[in-house]
């Protein structure tokens, strides 16, 4: 299993840099941010100059690039707001292309106008979902026309905030080009370790077809997120759950602070095994 983390951990506007330092945590792949590069996460425009750099850091640094951020509310209550993060993420897959990054993360939004991770009730309704389906569709197009996947993560707040869901919205869709990022730690708040285990397994087990990236962070026993192996998440029985289905990609490690990076890496290697 490849070992990485979120480029954007790590403070920086230089390439080189960012990802000097991810090598010097320990790991190998990275999940970059146009941030890292001094760009808004969601640009309007990527220069050629811009590739070349982030292209020559990977290169120098020894660090493959698995995925690249491209996430905006893709249910956003304003048209027009959905339509610029359409746009953009046009300009990110071009991006990936250039730089044959072969997956671009998605949010698939929620109904809160002020923040894409943030819970609204109406997440739930039929306009919502029906919604989710017109923007996946243009993002589906614009994948196939740059040749990169995409990747969407259930998370709690937002519209894929299950593993039914997120098969759902794979059968709706029903692309190949639409994959799925797991991270555990976004499937519960507050659950007993028989219950995190049964919720994680099955999530694995109805979505192994389709998952490309494992995500690595952790839960406090009060429902907070913190680094991996600093909670409560069965880290072991995940992993073991993963290679079971066949697994065989990226572990991505985010939601933690520089300085615990080297100290999660010797974790998922040491104590998970990974």
């Amino acid at each position: 299993m490849q070992l990485g983390i979120f480029a954007k951990t790590f403070s920086g506007t230089l390439p080189h840099a960012v990802l000097q330092a991810v090598k010097n945590a320990g790991f190998t792949t990275a999940q970059y941010n146009m941030a890292c590069s001094g760009l808004p996460a969601m640009p309007d425009a990527i220069s050629s100059d811009v590739i070349a750099d982030i292209s020559t850091a990977a290169t120098a640094n020894l660090v493959k690039l698995i995925a690249l951020s491209g996430t905006y509310n893709m249910v956003h209550p304003d048209v027009a707001i959905r339509n610029q993060g359409h746009r953009q993420l046009a300009v990110i897959a071009q991006a990936a292309q250039a730089l044959a990054i072969p997956l671009v993360t998605l949010c698939t939004g929620t109904r809160d106008s002020d923040d894409q991770w943030k819970f609204h009730p109406d997440n739930n309704s039929a306009e919502a979902w029906s919604d989710l389906l017109t923007s996946m569709q243009t993002a589906v197009k614009i994948a196939n026309q740059f040749k990169v996947d995409l990747g969407i993560e259930p998370e709690l707040a937002n519209i894929v905030n299950s593993a039914e869901s997120a098969r759902r919205l794979i059968d709706a869709v029903a692309s190949p080009r639409l994959k799925i990022i797991l991270d555990p730690a976004n499937l519960f708040e507050i659950e007993t370790l028989e219950r995190q285990r049964h919720i994680v397994a099955h999530a694995i087990e109805l979505l192994a077809d389709r998952i490309v990236m494992g995500h690595a962070k952790d839960r406090t026993a009060t429902g907070e997120f913190v680094a991996a192996g600093k909670g409560v998440l069965d880290f072991p029985h995940y992993i073991k759950c993963l290679k079971s289905a066949g697994f065989e990609g990226p572990l991505i490690t985010h939601g933690l602070a520089a300085s615990e990076a080297a100290d999660v890496h010797r974790f998922l290697v040491n104590e998970v095994g990974c």
